[in-house]
């Protein structure tokens, strides 16, 4: 299936964009993750074929409209009342890098996939951002650090682990990558 092969594409395309960033010769200080997998089904509640969206319920009561690409060509065959599968991946990743003189940026990268016409109705699509930010002061007593970011807002935050802010210096770069995939697959409805 073309979708799987696109998503498992996708993945390791985010996971070799993650790992690179040593040839600068910068070398990492600390590493913080975060991940959150969640698969259940929803249900379709509404779909506007004009603007292109479906809106799905889960089980809890939440909604979340959702944006078909352009070149989706089976929208048209799903309906109010179908059933599907979805599998959520958050992912977030912390760095801390000595710098050699980079300035704080912003990027992202953007993955879809759906299914080809006639197939069941599938969709993926991953999204990865990452921002970059200078550690502009460490004050170990009060337990508290501040980054300047892209936009050059210096913002203060407090350390969970006091501890690591002795492995940082003012200068350095953090980087914070935020990853967010889902993968919908319409559920065969037994008619």
């Amino acid at each position: 299936m073309k979708l799987k092969s696109v998503a498992l594409l996708a993945v390791l395309l985010a996971s070799l964009n993650l790992q690179a960033g040593d040839e600068t010769g910068s070398p990492e200080k600390l590493t913080f993750t975060a991940e959150q997998e969640v698969q259940l089904t929803a249900v379709i509640d509404a779909i506007d074929l004009e603007a292109r969206t479906v809106t799905l319920t889960g089980p809890m009561g939440n909604s979340r409209t959702l944006q078909a690409r352009e070149d989706s060509n089976n929208i048209d065959k799903v309906k109010v009342g179908d059933q599907v599968d979805v599998k959520y991946i958050q992912n977030l990743t912390v760095q801390l890098w000595a710098n050699d003189g980079m300035e704080p940026g912003e990027g992202g990268m953007t993955v879809q996939g759906t299914n080809k016409e006639g197939e069941a109705p599938a969709a993926m699509e991953l999204v990865s951002t990452v921002e970059t930010a200078v550690v502009e002061e460490i004050n170990l007593e009060a337990n508290t650090f501040k980054l300047r970011w892209p936009n050059g807002e210096v913002n203060e935050y407090v350390a969970q682990d006091p501890e690591n802010l002795k492995k940082g210096e003012v200068g350095d770069l953090v980087s914070v990558t935020y990853t967010e995939a889902i993968a919908l697959t319409l559920m065969a409805n037994e008619e």
